[in-house]
């Protein structure tokens, strides 16, 4: 599945169920409970296309009744980021939903620094300098994730237009 960088327009309720799809369908083939607390959790990080802390999460989980302590969401969390259905972006401390759930692969993210939307993509880092850069030393990617901060297209506009 590739829902396409998150800073393009798209369908966003057909990306939301197709990723849900895959997600049921993964769990099934692969005989794996996706609870309701960890389908609601992927829901929540499937509704935006910002990275989401897990306290805030919480907070969504607790006023839906399905949980106020913090073990409940990091679990989920756990769970869900096991199975590349969400990933966790360090320089926010927070979780994204995966736009290729399911897959093996290696992301990279570029973080919005205004309005903290994340777009991923895939990544090669066995590939060009940083691949090249391993062998020469003798160093064996397992794997990376590269984080990039900027300003996504819709704030350069707000910002241009001020």
């Amino acid at each position: 599945m590739s829902r396409g960088i998150s800073f393009e327009k798209h369908d966003h309720a057909s990306c939301v169920n197709e990723a849900l799809d895959v997600a049921d369908q993964f769990c099934k083939a692969h005989k794996l409970q996706l609870t309701k607390v960890r389908r609601r959790v992927l829901e929540i990080l499937l509704g935006q296309h910002k990275a989401i802390g897990a306290y805030d999460i919480l907070a969504q989980l607790k006023a839906e009744g399905l949980g106020s302590q913090p073990p409940v969401v990091y679990r989920a969390l756990d769970f869900l980021v096991s199975h590349n259905f969400v990933h966790k972006v360090e320089k926010l401390n927070a979780y994204v939903a995966c736009s290729h759930s399911g897959q093996h692969h290696s992301p990279a993210f570029m973080i919005c620094r205004m309005c903290d939307a994340v777009a991923e993509m895939q990544t090669s880092p066995k590939a060009g300098v940083f691949g090249a850069t391993a062998r020469e030393i003798g160093f064996e990617i397992e794997n990376a994730v590269i984080e990039a901060e900027g300003i996504c297209p819709s704030c350069q506009k707000d910002d241009a237009a001020q």
